[in-house]
């Protein structure tokens, strides 16, 4: 090429450029006008959006609890069994399937519109967790401020809230008969009972029941509201309307921190307490292997449960900001890298919560698994009493509650922009410029929805809301996604999606787990958690009344109940013999595909220079539902 030529080319270049960037640059200005769906404004913030949202509280207190309960190190073996087979499938699926589309989760099933109720079920269970998940984030706002003291207000029993009850040192609480001196208190029959015939109870657990909750007699006695709590649930959901007052585009900012404080703070606990005397054998107590458990088929399903609570499939969260990427984003690197990560934190978080454990365990003199607990009990009762035992355990304190509130918001950003998502993608012409406006709303009516939870009565509700609201829904909700998909839409239009994506199909391996494996799993789990399914208890001890119960259960049966209804509903409206409406409202209506002109021009199946596949419309080239 001589030097003219290479002239003229390099003009061209720049022209190209230039052109792309007016594009580009258009586009981001009708996104900062509210009149084009808006994009992650960079790769990392979609994927520290979607750390930020897998790794949430239930990493730092309910994996660690589990893998002592089940086995130590060999719990590692079905939950790595349980992540490979069931939750990156599931995982990887939904990334590709919201990017795909650009879609929320109500929006995106034109793939296939008699299981447009999935998507209602998703963004249910998303508005009930979301009601109550702020609630623990109140919480930890209410511990991180009482941190900020010279002495921790759990520490004593001399405070207003507590009662003849109160000891100071919980030891007591796990004393056995032989060679034990209580001042206070005596033993009879090896339980611990102070003078007055009262079974005692720790310092921190009456400021937990007595100074911050205000805890009522039982779930029928709601009482007052407790006004601290309401000005923390209020300063709470101020956080999350203003992270998310632009969308996705102020989100993805905030959890640069949100994703990675956590990770700081963990860090910074495990060399500081890896070594007190005692953490050793706190860790030697969580990772230490029984196999023996690996024949008890409960382990299988508790592995099975919390890789699908873990990794936030099914919520509607990963289809919701996955639609906000780039159409060529790798999504399948995204999702190894995430589901990765998620599941080293919770291990990563277990050293750290056993070396605090058995730091505690030395101090008081009892064994680790006199002090283990899960749960609001491990975050809010052992925690603050173990660190109260540190040197300026002030500062503890507040770094501990801090990863909370850090580890809370990542995963209730994610919540409340599925929820605004799923709106405003259901009228986007009368909403998309409003997203502010919504998004205002949709906190102002969850902030009212989640006063009865803040009442003296309300963390029976908080309990019954965590263990009830999703669980059964959602091992459905993954089960039936993946059957959709798989065998109705068919892996291969699946995987000439993907590949008009990311440039590469997926391997045979995908194909295998979306067809057989992943449900096969699926419906494994389904059944463990049925079979495991008991009535809604309160702290381990305290039976809800048939009202909670059956609370409990309209919960649950809420978001199935909206699944068969968009289908039922279009069946009816569709014209022809029943078969032949089941037929037509199971087929892709022609809006499915990319979001923008450009991306359909890719494949002929949604170009409109191509032939469009016969099956995706009827002959006369309408809509197949009438």
């Amino acid at each position: 090429m001589g030097p003219k030529q290479k002239r003229q080319a390099r003009r061209k270049f720049v022209q190209y450029v230039r052109q792309k960037s007016r594009a580009r640059a258009a586009k981001e200005a009708k996104e900062d006008n509210g009149e084009e769906r808006p994009e992650w404004t960079g790769k990392l913030d979609f994927l520290l959006s979607c750390i930020s949202y897998a790794v949430g509280l239930g990493n730092v207190w309910r994996f660690p609890y589990l893998c002592y309960k089940n086995g130590g190190g060999a719990f590692l073996v079905p939950y790595i069994f349980m992540l490979a087979f069931a939750g990156l499938p599931l995982f990887y699926l939904e990334l590709a399937f919201g990017q795909f589309s650009s879609l929320g989760p109500v929006s995106i099933w034109r793939i296939s519109p008699i299981f447009k109720g999935v998507g209602y079920a998703m963004v249910a269970i998303s508005m009930m967790v979301g009601i109550y998940y702020n609630v623990v984030i109140a919480y930890t706002l209410y511990y991180l401020f009482a941190s900020f003291t010279a002495t921790l207000p759990w520490l004593t029993c001399n405070n207003p809230w507590n009662t003849d009850a109160c000891i100071q040192d919980r030891s007591v609480l796990s004393a056995n008969t032989t060679n034990t001196s209580l001042t206070n208190s005596s033993l009879i029959n090896g339980t611990a009972v102070n003078h007055t015939g009262v079974r005692p109870v720790s310092a921190s657990e009456e400021y937990w029941r007595n100074g911050v909750l205000q805890l009522s007699e039982g779930f029928d006695y709601p009482g007052e509201v407790v006004w601290y709590l309401c000005l923390c649930l209020l300063l709470a959901w101020l956080l999350v309307f203003f992270c998310l007052i632009k969308g996705v585009q102020s989100a993805g900012k905030v959890v640069y921190f949100t994703s990675t404080f956590p990770y700081i703070v963990l860090t910074i606990l495990l060399i500081r307490c890896s070594i007190m005397d005692g953490a050793i054998d706190g860790i030697k107590f969580y990772v230490t292997p029984d196999f023996s458990r690996l024949q008890d088929a409960e382990v299988w399903g508790d592995a099975g449960i919390q890789i699908f609570f873990s990794l936030s499939v099914a919520w509607g969260g990963l289809i919701s900001m996955a639609s906000y990427n780039r159409f060529s984003q790798n999504c399948y690197r995204d999702s190894i890298i995430v589901s990765t990560i998620n599941c080293g934190t919770s291990i990563y978080a277990g050293f750290v919560i056993f070396s605090i454990l058995g730091f505690m365990a030395n101090e008081m003199g009892v064994d680790v698994k006199d002090v283990a607990d899960k749960g609001s009990g491990l975050a809010f009762v052992t925690y603050p009493e173990a660190v109260a035992r540190l040197p300026i355990s002030p500062l503890w304190s507040a770094l501990f509650f801090f990863m909370l509130l850090s580890l809370g918001l990542g995963t209730q950003f994610a919540i409340i922009q599925t929820i605004v998502t799923s709106i405003i993608d259901e009228f986007p012409e009368r909403l998309m410029s409003k997203r502010m406006l919504v998004t205002g709303l949709v906190c102002l009516v969850f902030f009212l929805l989640g006063l009865p939870c803040i009442t003296q009565g309300g963390n029976y509700m908080v309990e019954l809301m965590n263990d009830w609201s999703a669980g059964f829904s959602l091992m459905l909700i993954g089960l039936v996604e993946c059957v959709v998909i798989a065998w109705i839409y068919g892996t291969d239009n699946f995987f000439r999606d993907i590949e008009m994506m990311i440039g590469f199909r997926p391997n045979r391996w995908w194909w295998l787990c979306w067809k057989f494996l992943t449900p096969a799993v699926l419906l494994a789990i389904l059944l463990f958690y049925l079979i495991g399914i008991k009535p809604a208890i309160y702290g381990g001890r305290l039976e809800f009344p048939t009202s909670g119960q059956a609370l409990g259960w309209l919960m649950t049966l809420t978001s199935l109940v909206v699944i068969p209804l968009p289908g039922i509903y279009y069946i009816c409206k569709a014209e022809g013999t029943f078969m032949e409406r089941v037929r037509k409202v199971m087929k892709p209506l022609p809006e499915w595909g990319p979001h923008l002109e450009e991306n359909r021009e890719l494949d002929e199946r949604y170009s409109k220079k191509g032939i469009p596949l016969a099956d995706y419309r009827d002959a006369d080239n309408t809509p197949n539902i009438a």
